[in-house]
């Protein structure tokens, strides 16, 4: 009906306002709740140009549009707003029309651009933990969202599977891991231990070591001895110690970090690490296999948890073989004067006078770091692809700036689709007990907690009831659909760009703003519909519609507008909050009017009709969150 209106100011502006008008001055806006009115028009812009008063002017074209419009029944002019009343007619058939097109809200399959959608990209030394959940929930629902609104969706991850931290889970295992009376280390067969978990076990191990020996060296520096150490290390030592005097106690904090730095960097433990990544960029036999043989044991315990995630991917890549490309084409920009070099042998470009600073590319080893491989992944999703319109990084806003400085790159090595990668920026996920740190071992594991809702489901459904004639098999399907419904509903609601808290117990709560209430309502029409053991879907909607009728309505006649602002914004949150907004309407809609007890069968099968598209839409917003919708609770 907007776009109605619109079309026909627009035709008759020069009668109505004496000039043609810009279709950006006509507003619309929600009518107030205290007064008349379906439809809001704002009219003050229009006021000046008909030269009266804005009710005068919201009169006039109130009449225009009753005498050109047949569905208007009424309007009132209240000052410069024009709230516009449509008849029951046009609001029975609105609902027909919803009913009558297939998935109403989304577009036709394939009918927009081909997008990759990046997300989860594990480090393959630690398990997946609560930031991956957001992080997969959320890439994943962004592509759902994207597929929803038309476009061909590539759903990818690029796994980092190389590089430093890699090294330092690898070296930790061949040091420190116990042997059996067998003589074996420790691996996911002889232990029962997921591959993830036993991986990220020995980064943690890694770290300990690592820190006690930094620690050491710094007690000996302290102490004045200094054997062993290059004179430019002391040197730097000397110079931060006496940067200590005169300080604050916050400056010399500061300073002791840096210490420590130093420190870590003189460890035999990162030395050890650091060769042996350079034997594995040269393709050492034995380095090459251990990463095969402990990436391997990684992969089976990710496979695990993808699965009881709910997210898939249609292609992956790995940063073992995208550095590659990346180092060539580093190289080949450094002849052509796009990267330097330094005097110690390292690769950077200058990008200050982008504001921006000066980037690394390549280490005076020659290794990749993590722009190195990123500029060759990209290239290679391209090559893969050539319909590719766009891509989209799910990544933690700890990594706007990297992202910054990897599409300005991309430019400057003469990529234009550089101008369609958008980094998926998203805040933190933290907990009452404070933020998660890998290192330390502090992370909540996702098999853990995606067990913990699931359990939290069964109790809260088991206390209900409503189970008899469920076999146990379909009870654990239901509490999985609800555990992990409201987890990922949980992590969605909240805009991407902000900063969360996750709390386990309201997630599966069954009232307020969660998965679990939306669940239900589901369920509880498709109970409704079952119960009317059918219904006559031809109505005529010859009566006075109830305000509550005409509310779920709108609400439903406003789908299609949501999918497109959440694909074009990548925000599920929009999608959920619909859902929500959908579920309080019909529930108060259910609890003031007869539905099946209502003796007019015209009234009956038209609230029945109005109730299954509820459940219709329902649906529809979950699937592309990747929530399941229950038949029963």
């Amino acid at each position: 009906m907007e776009n109605k209106i619109k079309g026909l100011l627009l035709e008759h502006s020069e009668n109505l306002f004496g000039t043609q008008i810009n279709e950006n001055i006509i507003q619309f806006q929600l009518t107030r709740k205290d007064v008349e009115g379906d439809f809001t028009l704002v009219v003050f812009p229009f006021s000046k140009l008909m030269k009266c008063a804005p009710t005068d002017a919201a009169n006039k074209i109130g009449a225009f549009l009753q005498n050109q419009i047949e569905e208007i029944e009424k309007f009132e002019a209240i000052n410069g707003f024009l709230n516009l009343s449509l008849k029951d007619s046009f609001w029975f058939e609105t609902l027909k029309s919803i009913r009558q097109t297939p998935n109403y809200g989304y577009a036709p399959e394939n009918s927009k651009p081909t997008i990759m959608v990046e997300y989860s990209s594990p480090n393959t030394n630690k398990p997946l933990h609560l930031g991956h959940l957001r992080n997969n929930f959320l890439g994943y629902s962004v592509a759902e969202i994207l597929k929803a609104n038309g476009h061909k969706v590539i759903k990818t991850q690029v796994i980092n599977d190389r590089g430093i931290h890699i090294c330092k889970s690898m070296l930790a295992w061949e040091k420190f891991s116990p042997i059996n009376d067998k003589g074996e280390r420790e691996t996911p067969s002889n232990t029962g231990l997921k591959g993830d978990k036993l991986v990220g076990k020995y980064y943690v191990e890694f770290d300990k070591h690592f820190n006690a020996e930094a620690k050491s060296i710094i007690e000996q520096w302290n102490s004045k001895n200094f054997d062993g150490f290059p004179k430019q290390i002391i040197e730097e030592f000397l110079k931060f110690e006496s940067a200590k005097i005169g300080k604050d106690e916050k400056a010399i904090q500061a300073i002791e970090d840096k210490i420590k730095e130093l420190a870590k960097n003189q460890t035999s433990l990162l030395k050890e690490a650091k060769e042996m990544l350079i034997k594995w960029e040269a393709r050492d036999p034995q380095i090459y296999l251990l990463w095969t043989t402990m990436n391997n044991w990684v992969y089976e315990g990710f496979e695990s948890t993808y699965k009881k995630m709910g997210v898939d991917f249609d292609n992956l890549y790995y940063e073992s073989e995208t550095f590659l490309l990346g180092k060539d084409i580093v190289l080949k920009g450094l002849k052509d004067g796009i990267f330097y070099k330094k005097d110690d042998g390292s690769v950077w470009i200058d990008l200050t006078a982008d504001g921006l600073d000066e980037k690394l590319v390549l280490r005076s080893d020659g290794t990749a770091v993590y722009m190195t491989q990123d500029i060759g992944t990209a290239i290679d999703r391209f090559n893969d692809y050539p319909d590719l319109n766009g891509m989209v990084y799910t990544v933690g806003n700890e990594q706007d700036y990297h992202f910054k400085v990897l599409f300005l790159i991309l430019k400057k090595l003469g990529y234009k689709w550089a101008d369609n990668c958008f980094h998926l920026s998203y805040g933190m996920v933290d907990l009452p007990s404070g933020k998660m740190k890998s290192r330390e071992g502090t992370v909540v594991d996702a098999d853990d907690l995606i067990d913990e809702v699931i359990e939290k489901a069964a109790e809260m459904t088991n206390e209900r009831g409503h189970l008899e004639g469920m076999s146990e098999d379909a009870k654990n399907e239901l509490f999985y659909q609800i555990g992990l419904g409201g987890l990922k509903y949980y992590l969605l609601k909240v805009d991407p760009k902000k900063r969360m808290m996750f709390n386990p117990e309201e997630s599966v709560d069954l009232t307020g703003n969660t998965g679990p209430f939306i669940q239900y309502a589901f369920a509880r029409i498709n109970s409704l519909i079952k119960k009317a053991n059918g219904f006559s879907r031809n109505f005529s909607g010859n009566y006075s519609i109830s305000n509550e009728e005409k509310e779920i309505i709108k609400i439903l006649q406003n789908f299609p507008s949501v999918i497109n602002e959440a694909a074009s914004s990548y925000s599920p949150a929009l999608i959920a909050n619909y859902a929500y907004e959908l579920v309080k309407s019909y529930n108060h809609f259910y609890q003031s009017v007869k539905i099946l007890t209502e003796e007019n069968e015209d009234i009956k099968n038209t609230r029945l009709a109005l109730s299954e598209q509820v459940a219709n839409t329902i649906h529809l917003c979950l699937k592309p969150l990747g929530i399941e919708s229950p038949e029963k609770m």
